[in-house]
């Protein structure tokens, strides 16, 4: 019988655990009640107590690795806890959320323990073994795996499942010790930008997609970049939205291509960039063809506007799209989201 294990962490505030930890949570319970498997939730956290209520009702054994050691992500201590929670629990088969925390140190976990790791993972099939789903080529191809080899890791990609959600209560938890290796980094804080000058927000309800049409020349036969740079932001603000791009938009270069400054490469969804998990997504001046399309294959709701009858959204790949012109629509929107604001 398998031996299941969920690895979870603490979000900044050190007291939580993460939604994609949680979501890891809901996963493993899933699998483990299909294979009729053993679960085991391990938790890495400065003071476990507070994170660990919420997994009152699981029903799972929980292991914890506590420290202050544990607090910030670090390779050294998260590596050395995570093979410590995996020995305890004599894990066969382990999820993860394919968090920065834990992708940084899932390969060489798997590697002390001798066994094997696929990350990415979207879906989790099967009843009598275990077969995981991920993407390749441009999230194009769509591809099963089972290994038969273990202990077998699996980090699972971000809003893939629900959230578990428990009524918190007092449990019970096996303290797992480690031997840490001297620590050779030390971490001294965090600087962030504020909230409002990030545009990649994960967790946002809605993705705003601008395309390269905001810096192309306008009705009046003049570029607007500036402008067009005002109206997103702007509404990213309002509106808490997150920000993705074309392709061909974050390429722009050089004197005669209008750039949007606030723009990088780790925007881009679509053809060689991130699928992202939002409820909803908003494409503001995009051509709708199928690279773009692919970045927004778990868009819940997508909606888009373009003053094209005939673009790609239209024909099947959007589910509302608004024909108009995107300059006038967002500066609408923003000023019925600053007046909404102010009340």
């Amino acid at each position: 019988m398998e031996n299941l294990l969920v690895l979870t962490h603490v979000d900044e505030t050190g007291s939580a655990l993460t939604k994609a930890s949680l979501e890891a949570v809901t996963a493993g319970r899933e699998l483990a009640a299909r294979l009729g498997a053993s679960l085991t939730i391990g938790i890495v956290a400065a003071d476990a107590a507070a994170a660990a209520g919420v997994l009152a009702s699981t029903g799972a054994r929980l292991l914890a690795v506590s420290g202050e050691a544990f607090a910030q992500p670090r390779y050294t201590s998260d590596a050395a806890a995570c093979e410590a929670l995996c020995r305890a629990a004599a894990a066969t088969i382990v999820l993860a959320p394919g968090s920065s925390r834990f992708s940084r140190v899932g390969a060489g976990v798997a590697h002390r323990l001798g066994g094997f790791i696929d990350t990415h993972i979207t879906a989790l099939g099967g009843t009598e073994a275990v077969e995981a789903t991920r993407w390749f080529y441009r999230q194009r191809v769509e591809a099963v795996l089972s290994r038969d080899a273990r202990p077998w890791f699996l980090l699972l990609d971000a809003g893939t499942h629900a959230a578990f959600a428990g009524e918190p209560a007092a449990v019970a938890v096996e303290q797992v010790s480690v031997e840490l290796p001297p620590l050779r980094t030390t971490v001294t804080g965090i600087h962030a930008p504020k909230q409002d000058a990030q545009t990649i927000r994960p967790n946002a309800k809605l993705l705003l997609v601008a395309g390269a049409g905001w810096t192309k020349k306008q009705a009046d036969g003049k570029i607007h970049a500036e402008e067009a740079g005002d109206l997103i932001l702007g509404f990213l603000r309002a509106a808490g939205a997150s920000l993705g791009s074309s392709k061909s938009l974050v390429d722009q270069r050089g004197e005669d291509q209008p750039v949007l400054p606030f723009l990088t490469h780790l925007n881009q969804i679509g053809q060689t960039g991130a699928t992202p998990r939002h409820a909803m997504g908003l494409s503001t001046c995009c051509h709708g063809e199928e690279p773009h399309v692919v970045g927004w294959r778990f868009i819940a709701d997508r909606r888009a506007i373009s003053l094209d009858p005939n673009c790609g959204w239209t024909r099947g790949k959007a589910d509302v799209v608004y024909i108009a012109d995107a300059f006038q629509v967002m500066a609408k929107v923003n000023a019925l989201l600053g007046a909404g604001a102010g009340k």
